[in-house]
């Protein structure tokens, strides 16, 4: 029974003084969620009525490609964490027992699955399996923000699969892609499966699930037949008008020019035909010099990646030792390792016989000086895909990610099998994740309005929202509530506003909270022998004859559902 006069629905006039973000706000004043402190929320009833919606969908499709549920424990031993080279990633809760054995609060669930896998599997017959669960994450979040969407704690969805070869890794994600895919399409939301960066979870290939919104802390870059992050986004860029060839190298005086926009100005070129020198330090503590077009930016996941590790910027000293005074270097006579963006030969059709520019000399690559080439840059308006097309730029909310991960894990946790000639070999790992938090959060950016939520059907609390605008002792009520048995006993789920409050704050709920269905029993109608029924998506109105209104309601909310 779904009452509002018994059911905890804290509907609130205003958004909380520090929301920004579009599901911060609609999803605090429909009472769904409240915070108990930074990153930390409560899914009141009505909240955790979608959040579930979504696990459901998910664990249908899970279990359609084979999928086994399983739980898992959210504190863990240090140890695996340590194996893993996992156990000094900042954002890992760390703790000790009271023995002050060293325990770990998971973030995801890799180190334990992988642990049991090793105990369990034997050989090849043992394989291929996809294990998932529906677990709480914990995660030391330096900056939590945007309501549910950002937080400390919350449920994922994590998946792992577990196969002899990577070509049967292959098959099983590809699998996952299509119960994923099929995920995506029952919830109703606007999505991207885009190229990304593996991350903290490492591996050998990624993809994430975006959905665009403007409070996603993502950028995803789109182009017909092509979506990615642009973290690992590759395109090609504007092509450019050329200065003329340099026989030799020469010098070019740039007194109190510091950005690549003033030496640009100064020499009469496009900025795209000057060299950006940015110095980095690599984890390791070797000094690189990175070269990227003038108009172009670093990007340090690409860099990382092409690298094998991670880099900082350089600091003024170092650079001074390494190449000279900061905003007057360039890789002519230095004797450090250089990286050239590819990107600045592709505007030409052989860049060793095209000019260099930079702030303290000219010159040409390969013959004044060495270097590496990598795709290193950030995509910018402009870019091109190889087929032509322009890209753009869309911000999104991450609401998925799955990971190749080959035998990141399964090495260094001895996690093996006997193949078929009786030799040992590392498990091959694919892993899996889906946030329903993230999912429900989503539907509220993209499909919220002014007045409040807008649920699809497959995440709505409740299908149809019942009001009644009589008071309790008014002959009215019985209509109201005779209707609201029937449409429960049609196997609807209802949310019936039986209290004894104002019609002006029961519709502005109603509009608030965002069901599928409002259905309004009020004494105009009823003399008129129809009920009200609107669409809180399209804002199409029936009127329903109240003779047969059950089963129209209910046909009704089939098709909004099967549509």
């Amino acid at each position: 029974m779904a009452r509002m006069s018994r059911t905890l629905l804290p509907t609130v006039k205003d958004p909380p003084a520090d929301a920004e973000a579009v599901s911060h706000k609609l999803l605090v004043r429909a009472g769904m969620v409240r915070q108990m402190g930074a990153g930390l929320w409560t899914y009141l009833p009505a909240g955790w009525r979608s959040h579930r919606k979504v696990e459901e969908i998910i664990r249908q499709e899970m279990d359609s490609i084979g999928a086994q549920e399983m739980l898992m424990p959210i504190m863990q031993p240090a140890e695996p964490w340590k194996a893993t080279g996992r156990y000094d990633i900042d954002e890992l809760f760390k703790l000790e027992d009271r023995k002050g054995s060293p325990m770990v609060l998971a973030m995801t669930h890799e180190e334990c699955i992988t642990g049991h896998m090793a105990s369990e599997i034997r050989s090849y017959r043992d394989l291929p399996q996809t294990i998932y669960q529906f677990q709480v994450k914990e995660r030391d979040e330096p900056r939590p923000r945007a309501g549910i969407l950002r937080t400390r704690e919350f449920v994922m969805k994590d998946a792992y699969t577990f196969d002899r070869d990577f070509d049967g890794l292959d098959v099983s994600y590809n699998h996952c892609i299509e119960a994923y895919d099929r995920i995506f399409d029952r919830t109703g939301l606007r999505w991207y499966r885009v190229e990304s960066d593996v991350g903290m979870m490492g591996g050998i290939g990624a993809h994430e699930y975006m959905a665009p919104c403007a409070a996603g802390e993502d950028m995803i870059a789109l182009a017909p037949g092509y979506a990615a992050n642009v973290e690992v986004a590759s395109a090609v860029p504007r092509k450019i008008e050329r200065p003329p060839e340099l026989s030799a190298p020469e010098e070019f005086a740039t007194p109190g020019l510091r950005t690549v926009d003033e030496v640009s100005r100064e020499a009469g070129v496009d900025p795209g035909s000057l060299v950006k020198c940015v110095p980095v330090v690599t984890d390791q503590g070797e000094f690189i010099l990175v070269l990227v077009r003038g108009d172009h930016q670093l990007n340090t996941v690409k860099l990382a990646n092409s690298l094998g590790i991670a880099s900082r910027p350089a600091k003024e000293d170092e650079i001074a030792e390494k190449v000279g005074p900061p905003g007057f270097i360039g890789p002519v006579g230095t004797s450090v390792r250089i990286i050239k963006d590819d990107a600045i030969e592709r505007w030409g059709p052989d860049y060793r016989s095209q000019q260099v520019r930079f702030p303290s000399a000219r010159g040409r690559a390969g013959r004044d000086f060495q270097f590496e080439e990598a795709d290193v840059r950030m995509i910018v308006a402009g870019d091109t895909t190889v087929d032509g097309h322009e890209i753009s730029f869309e911000p999104a909310i991450e609401v998925a990610n799955i990971f190749k991960l080959g035998t990141r894990y399964s090495e260094p946790l001895g996690a093996k099998f006997l193949d078929e000639d009786g030799k040992e070999k590392p498990v091959v790992m694919g892993s899996y994740g889906i946030g329903p938090a993230r999912i429900v959060a989503a539907a509220a950016e993209q499909l919220g309005d002014e007045d409040g939520l807008r649920w699809p059907p497959s995440l709505a609390p409740w299908q149809v929202h019942l009001v009644s605008l009589a008071k309790e002792k008014d002959p009215e009520r019985e209509n109201s509530d005779q209707l609201y048995e029937e449409l429960v006993a049609a196997g609807l789920e209802v949310i019936y506003d039986d209290r004894d409050a104002g019609p002006g704050q029961k519709l502005t709920d109603a509009e608030l909270i965002g069901c599928p269905l409002r259905v309004v029993v009020g004494r105009r109608g009823l003399a008129d022998g129809i009920y009200e029924v609107s669409e809180r998506m399209s804002g199409e109105s029936h009127k329903i004859a109240v003779e047969g209104a059950a089963e129209a309601i209910t046909e009704l909310s089939r098709s909004l559902a099967s549509a």
